[in-house]
């Protein structure tokens, strides 16, 4: 048995997508520009929004952020979660799943709070997050600005390098 008789009828039924190289370029646009677009969406007037956003992506924590701003810690966590930050929910996994539950109508709010176990506060931020989603192109805009190469935790181990371990030493 020969390829060709393997392949013997053998059709192509879907096309491939061309797919390019992906260019991104964001020179000469400024992100508190970006911020005016989406005033409506956020919690906080986008002057505010964008000192919290460069306050966090500059190693700041949320209140240190919040404070920047001049808005409560609670407003600053809702302009990140809205501008792309990821892990503002103060709940876990079962956590979150329990709060959709009430989202839903499947429990009520005083049993959603004693499952969970979080605060008043923090059932309140993470029901904003779970009903509010981000603002894409604001996710977008800022994705860069917490790369790696700006992100306080790597900045910090790359300043220390010199002073870490490396796995080859050991051996």
């Amino acid at each position: 048995m020969g390829l060709a008789d393997i392949a013997a009828g053998i059709e192509v039924t879907a096309e491939q997508e061309t797919r390019g190289v992906p260019t991104v370029d964001d020179t000469g646009v400024d992100l508190r520009e970006r911020f005016d677009a989406h005033a409506e969406s956020l919690p906080c007037d986008p002057d505010a929004a964008a000192t919290v956003f460069d306050a966090y992506a500059g190693g700041a924590s949320v209140g240190e952020s919040a404070h920047a701003g001049g808005v409560a810690p609670m407003t600053a966590a809702k302009a990140l979660h809205r501008c792309g930050v990821t892990g503002v929910t103060p709940l876990g996994p079962t956590a979150r799943d329990i709060l959709r539950d009430w989202l839903a109508g499947e429990l009520s709010r005083t049993e959603a709070l004693t499952l969970t176990g979080a605060s008043k506060t923090e059932f309140a931020l993470a029901a904003y997050v779970e009903t509010h989603d981000q603002i894409e192109e604001l996710a977008d805009a800022t994705a860069g600005e917490l790369t790696p190469g700006t992100n306080a935790t790597v900045a910090k181990r790359d300043a220390l390098a010199e002073t870490m371990s490396d796995v080859s030493e050991f051996f």
